[in-house]
């Protein structure tokens, strides 16, 4: 590394220490000392739970106890050897190596691993006089304000979603159908003031038709206002019928459309996203940010969004109308609405528990019901169907139980809630009747005000259920938000040199990488190697030959040193450009559902047939195509599962030969095939390398006797370069391996 390197600026890991344990700290630290790391530890020397704080400065590294006012230890870094994490069970522990003392050992619990090993990975830089590197931003698993679980590590905590913010962004993706917003309001007031009048047209039809007209004398002009009225009720019906429709239509195609386009866009962020984000998480749970989380944000926007419209605006009139028609009896109408409000919200709080506990209990039944039905083969070879039967039994009772106790608890809401109703249709009657028999209210305000209260009161039943269904729609926005915010690979780089056509020449300068940044996989890692040349990459199993290859392709950044192809610094090249010239064939070659012809064209969209075929030929793959009754649109089935595994390695080869790269990876290519298939692999694979920079990764030392130079790594590092025979001759680390597998293969021959 460069010296512009080492004089970057120091990212700091700090955590808030309480008053007392700051000034304790400080207390330590000499004028002026800067502190770089400052984190708390769970765990005493002796294993029991209690703090300490591990503190390193510029200077020094401290670990201070909470309790007592001795006991800091302080460690020179000149002192500090090596510093590491080693995981133990329920934790781990920080072990400080130093020089001519006994190494110092600070133990932690297994829910602040990834914190040490920042911790770990800083202080080894401090160590070697680098800048400290560290990511301030670890795995969250409790809410910052809440301090509840979160649902999944880094997660959004349901309860602490800022609605108005959520919504507000969510109403964004409506600008482009302002149009169709329009309508949607438009048909909400109309639905509204439709829903509204009745109650005010039977007020006059008994105030002013029934009540006068019962026996009068002429009853012509009660029977023409009474006809007036009912057309009046059918007009108003058919308006709420015009109104709903055009309310449900416009909702359902809005809710769709703006769902839709979030899942597109969500969707075109997950395929830009870098491996590192995958590496953090399982598919299934980004799965279900496509499907689980939109179609929550769509059912919001189709029924969720349109029912608090509605009923909102709903709410408002009504408490317009009963305050104008009588204040006194609508006050007398609101005295249940905070029992219906506050048990609405304490049941829907505790059916979000059945919930949770139901789809556990789903969760349980079906992934077992899934495994066992995978492994039907194995059940039977074992004969414990019985057993299986059994647990599968065990586990649908579970579901029963907390069904009926959901059903149960439905029960009891209803019944509760029609308790408290009935309370206000008492009131209604009796401080009503009241005022019909002083003379203060009419007989058809009372019964306008008792329609309006079942309109009133409908909605506040359902207000706990809007409200946790607005809270899981909205977390489920916000992931989906997550994933959009997420900052994709350098694809759009503006700074970015473009490489149409690369020679091929690669360079590794002092290359440091850890997946576990405190335990790095690839340590100074240093190669030179020219257009065209084969490099075959030899070691034990995780030395780093995969993730050398890796870095190559940049599917991960270095975390220090320097990759060039052909001179130019691997993270200034066009991203785009970059990928394109990388061919690699995987140990396990990964197959879309499709025809083979696909699958081989898969690297160059629009490939001809005969370009494929001509790829297939050079990879010893058409033969065997032609010989299944589809030739190339024979389908492969899911991951490929219809060919063999030599059929399959051999369509990826002839995928990479139509991609036409000129720097191949070939990372275990002919493992887990035999002798045959593996002879034509090799044949097919002499014709790949020609003219391309190639790095070969393989276990079976005998595959690589064509490449020009052997890498042989051990720990991260290069101990060894030379050709076959050099290596040989010499008679050292790669000698060895070349006898053992010999050895091996001579046991096995004997057995056989």
């Amino acid at each position: 590394m460069d010296n512009t390197e080492e004089k970057a600026p120091h990212i700091r890991l700090l955590e808030p220490a309480r008053p007392e344990m700051a000034a304790k700290i400080q207390g330590v630290l000499s004028p002026g000392e800067e502190v770089l790391i400052q984190v708390c530890t769970d765990l005493e020397p002796e294993g029991q739970y209690g703090e300490g704080w591990v503190v390193a400065t510029t200077q020094r590294l401290l670990v201070v106890p909470a309790q007592g006012a001795n006991g800091t230890v302080q460690v020179p870094l000149g002192n500090m050897r090596s510093v590491r994490t080693e995981p133990l069970v329920g934790g781990g522990r920080l072990e400080v190596e130093r020089q001519g003392e006994p190494t110092l050992l600070v133990p932690y619990s297994s829910t602040l691993a990834a914190k040490f090993s920042e911790v770990a990975r800083g202080l080894e830089q401090l160590r070697q006089d680098q800048s400290v590197l560290v990511n301030p931003n670890l795995d969250r698993t409790r809410c910052a304000k809440c301090n509840r679980l979160l649902p999944e590590k880094n997660g959004l905590c349901p309860a602490c979603v800022s609605r108005l913010a959520t919504l507000k962004r969510i109403a964004a993706y409506l600008k482009p159908y302002k149009g169709r917003v329009t309508i949607l309001a438009l048909s909400s007031v109309i639905g509204t003031l439709a829903e509204l009048a009745p109650p005010l047209l039977t007020k006059r039809i008994v105030d002013e038709v029934l009540t006068p007209g019962v026996g009068a004398g002429d009853l012509s002009p009660y029977v023409a206002l009474l006809g007036f009225l009912v057309l009046g009720l059918i007009g108003v019906r058919v308006a709420s019928w015009i109104g709903e429709w055009m309310h449900v239509w416009t909702a359902t195609w809005l809710g769709a459309r703006v769902t839709a386009d979030i899942r597109s866009l969500l969707y075109r962020r997950l395929e830009m996203l870098s491996l590192q984000f995958y590496d953090k998480r399982q598919v299934g749970a980004l799965m279900s940010r496509v499907t689980q989380d939109s179609g929550m944000l769509q059912d919001f926007l189709v029924e969720g969004m349109p029912y608090l419209i509605l009923n909102g605006l709903m709410l408002v009139g009504i408490l317009c109308f009963l305050l104008y028609m009588s204040w006194e009896l609508t006050l007398y109408i609101l005295m249940p609405v905070p029992l219906l409000l506050a048990w609405g919200m304490l049941f829907w709080k505790r059916m979000r528990r059945f919930f949770h506990k139901t789809r556990q209990a789903w969760s349980h039944l079906t992934a077992r019901l899934h495994e066992v039905l995978s492994g039907i083969r194995v059940v039977k070879t074992f004969a414990q169907e019985p057993r299986e039967i059994a647990e599968f039994d065990k586990r649908n009772r579970a579901l029963v139980r907390v069904s009926v106790q959901s059903e149960r608890n439905w029960f009891v809401f209803f019944a509760t809630m029609n308790l408290v109703s009935g309370m206000g249709v008492a009131i209604v009657w009796y401080f009503g009747g009241h005022e019909v028999l002083n003379g203060s209210l009419s007989i058809g305000t009372l019964l306008a005000f008792y329609s309006y209260m079942w309109l009133l009161y409908g909605p506040m039943q359902w207000f706990g259920q809007v409200n946790s269904w607005m809270t899981r729609a909205f977390a489920g926005a916000e992931r989906v938000f997550e994933i959009l915010d997420t900052p994709p690979e350098a694809y759009e780089d503006p700074d970015a040199v473009p490489m149409p056509l690369i020679e091929g020449r690669v360079t590794l300068r002092k290359v440091r990488f850890g997946y576990d940044k405190s335990k790095p996989v690839l340590n100074d890692l240093d190669l030179d190697v020219q257009p065209g040349e084969m490099i075959g990459l030899v070691g034990k199993s995780g030395v780093g030959k995969t993730t050398t290859v890796s870095l190559l392709a940049r599917f991960y950044d270095a975390d220090q040193g320097l990759i060039e192809i052909d001179g130019v610094d691997i993270r200034k090249i066009k991203l785009g450009d970059l990928r394109r010239q990388i061919g690699i064939v995987p140990q396990e070659p990964f197959l879309f559902s499709g025809t083979i012809a696909a699958n081989i064209g898969y690297g160059r969209p629009g490939a001809s047939l005969a370009d494929i075929m001509a790829a297939a030929r050079a990879a010893n793959a058409h033969n065997f195509i032609m010989a299944k009754p589809d030739g190339y649109d024979t389908q492969v089935g899911e991951k490929g599962s219809r060919l063999s595994g030599g059929e399959r390695q051999r369509v990826a080869i002839a995928r990479a030969v139509l991609h036409n790269p000129r720097i191949l990876i070939l990372d275990e290519a002919t493992s887990s095939v035999d002798v045959q298939t593996e002879k034509h692999i090799q044949e097919a694979l002499s014709h790949l390398v020609k003219g391309r920079t190639t790095f070969a990764i393989a276990h079976r030392l005998s595959t690589l006797r064509n490449a020009n130079r052997l890498v042989v790594m051990e720990g991260g590092r290069i101990i060894e370069t030379g050709t076959h025979e050099e290596l040989m001759q010499k008679e050292g680390h790669f000698y060895e391996l070349v006898k053992l597998q010999q050895q091996v293969a001579e046991v096995i021959a004997i057995k056989e």
